[in-house]
């Protein structure tokens, strides 16, 4: 049996997932009303529903994000959630929260969010041995690391191959929290990570001023994707639940189009979705939002990895200055440049500006402003006005289909099969009349039976029996046509409803430690309930519950600032012991972990 690739990517609502389903999604997630990691993407039941309707005819799964801690006065209300859910034709629940699992659940596949902190080994083998479907890795893992953990786990394994990146581990940043009283862990991140800082060292005395010390670039895998798939994952997962449909469309057009390429190159995998999607643009991601790309640790350390001149996006790099004066300025460059594209560029400092086009003219670029942008900078594109005009277009998605008619006197019989195999037979009571000419009705049949109007069916051929064949008029013709298409539709529902998983029962499986301390972000009773079962025996309550943040890390992260600048403290020679981020809202000490390769961010007291 091949093994089945999704692409899975985010949809901030019905509309934008409905878009990336046409760009080639194999997957979407969509965040519910409440309880999603993204508060602000949350959406309706109703709309949810549209969703997921639009989705199951092309195989296409619907995942939804319940993936916050909740409080022990919330567990009646997220039960619910999920039922409803789950009658809106939801395929699957994104948690974070183990006290999910002591919950009666419907049928729905249960996939473990990067917010669980499925890092270590040990960790992933546990979230596997209870018996959860899906496991998202975390994006600090390199290939080797989901190697290793592939040949060792049962689950499907799912990972981040493109957007934004958190710099600390998912699940162990409380800094937000602490600060803002907004926890990341119940969906209201407040971006502390995108601010700026100066950083000191010991005596207070600044090494680097007003930089974005803690933001990261974007994550782009898109060259890694045969490593991937050969390393063990199956779905594809690009972040972007708050990015605008634009963007969506891009990133999954590109991905789809990637993807493609591998499964047409190998007999062992396969779509895991049906539909050839149309689209009317050329994909390409660094047209659209970034901060420019990283492929972050997948390949071990991969320096520089933040974008500390600013947070924004840059979009693509266009070419540099040869000539300038105030209010223009000439490109080596043969990239077209259009009136209303926005462009940046970086000033002396590292700090980013930018400007629209209103003119093109004699090979030069006209801006308002009195501003010089001095020979030699490089220029940024990071809004192309034609590029998103075309994204605006409509795309379609269609399951191509193959219709057989025949005639047995007073009945007609029409066949309509899909690529995928799925099919329809459907019997029609007609008055028989010969045709007086036999070829007129059967190149009408042909004519009407290959129209499929804004269904999601392309006909690929109709073969017609001449045998019996009978006069129908157009309106008849199209009347059959339009109700097989639907029973078609119909069933076509019911198919993908029959393959959603079974019942959940978690297995008790032993944890590996007998103690968890604050970072299993333990907040209610089911969730303390379900390790005691696992054969923990000291709980302490996770920091959204205690919010005890004192002398404990508040970040943990793989990227450390020192290493970034070239100060690794196991490489270089260092100018302080220690060393703080300070911006409006505090002072933070760092401390690191050399030997692991990590840092943390505490308050400084």
């Amino acid at each position: 049996m091949k093994k089945k690739i999704e692409l899975l990517t985010p949809a901030g609502n019905a509309e934008i997932g409905i878009a990336a389903i046409d760009c080639g999604a194999d997957a979407v997630y969509i965040g519910a009303p409440k309880f999603g990691a993204r508060k602000a993407a949350g959406n309706s039941i109703e709309d949810i529903k549209r969703l997921t309707d639009y989705a199951h005819p092309f195989g296409v799964n619907v995942y939804a994000t319940v993936n916050t801690l909740f409080y022990d006065e919330e567990i009646d209300e997220v039960h619910r959630l999920i039922f409803d859910l789950y009658e809106a034709g939801i395929d699957g629940i994104i948690f974070q929260d183990f006290g999910l699992l002591e919950i009666e659940l419907p049928p729905v596949k249960l996939i473990a969010s990067t917010q669980t902190d499925n890092y270590t080994p040990e960790r992933i083998r546990f979230i596997d041995s209870i018996g959860v479907n899906r496991i998202i890795l975390a994006r600090e893992l390199s290939l080797q690391q989901i190697k290793e953990i592939s040949r060792t786990t049962q689950a499907e394994l799912e990972f981040f191959v493109h957007g934004a990146l958190c710099v600390s581990f998912s699940g162990r940043c409380y800094i937000s929290k602490a600060l803002f009283d907004r926890s990341g862990n119940r969906g209201e991140c407040a971006q502390f990570c995108r601010m700026a800082f100066d950083l000191l060292d010991e005596n207070e005395k600044p090494i680097i001023k007003n930089k974005y010390l803690l933001s990261l670039k974007d994550l782009n895998l898109s060259g890694y994707l045969k490593d991937l798939i050969d390393a063990g994952i199956s779905s594809f997962k690009i972040e972007g639940r708050l990015k605008d449909i634009n963007y969506v469309k891009n990133v999954t057009a590109f991905y789809r189009n990637r993807l493609d390429e591998l499964i047409g190159n190998s007999d062992g995998i396969e779509r895991a979705s049906n539909g050839k999607s149309y689209i009317d643009f050329v994909p390409a991601p660094e047209k659209s939002f970034n901060r420019t790309f990283t492929s972050f640790f997948i390949n071990g350390k991969n320096t520089p990895l933040a974008s500390i001149h600013s947070p924004k996006s840059t979009g693509e790099l266009i070419g540099k200055v040869i000539k300038s004066g105030k209010g223009f300025v000439k490109l080596d460059t043969n990239t077209e440049v259009s009136t209303g594209d926005g462009l940046c560029f970086f000033d002396i400092n590292g700090n980013l500006h930018g400007f629209y086009v209103n003119k093109i003219a004699n090979d030069s670029i006209f801006y308002d402003g009195d501003f010089v942008i001095y020979e030699n900078k490089k220029l940024f594109r990071n809004y192309n006005r034609a590029f998103e005009k075309q994204l605006e277009r409509k795309t379609e998605r269609k399951i191509e289909i193959s219709i057989y008619v025949s005639f047995d006197k007073n009945k007609m019989l029409v066949k309509a099969e899909c690529e995928d195999g799925i099919f329809v037979k459907k019997e029609f009571q007609i008055n028989f009349v010969p045709p007086q000419k036999e070829t007129e009705i059967i190149d009408l049949l042909k004519k009407q039976f290959s129209k499929t109007g804004n269904t999601i069916y392309k006909v690929n051929q109709v073969q017609i029996d001449k045998k019996g064949i009978s006069f129908l008029t157009v309106s008849q013709i199209n009347e059959f046509r339009r109700a097989l298409l639907e029973e078609l539709t119909r069933i076509r529902k019911e198919h993908h409803k029959k393959n959603r998983t079974s019942y959940f029962k978690p297995r008790y499986t032993n944890y590996f430690k007998k103690e968890i301390d604050y970072t299993e972000n333990v907040t209610n009773q089911l969730a303390e309930s379900f390790y005691r079962k696992c054969g923990v025996e000291k709980i302490e309550r996770g920091l959204d519950y205690t919010k005890d943040f004192n002398r404990k890390p508040l970040m943990t992260s793989r990227y450390c600032i020192l290493d970034e600048i070239g100060l690794c403290k196991r490489t270089a020679k260092h100018i302080s012991e220690r060393y703080y981020l300070r911006n409006r809202n505090g002072k933070f000490e760092l401390k690191f972990d050399c030997k692991n390769c990590m840092m943390e961010l505490y308050i400084k007291e």
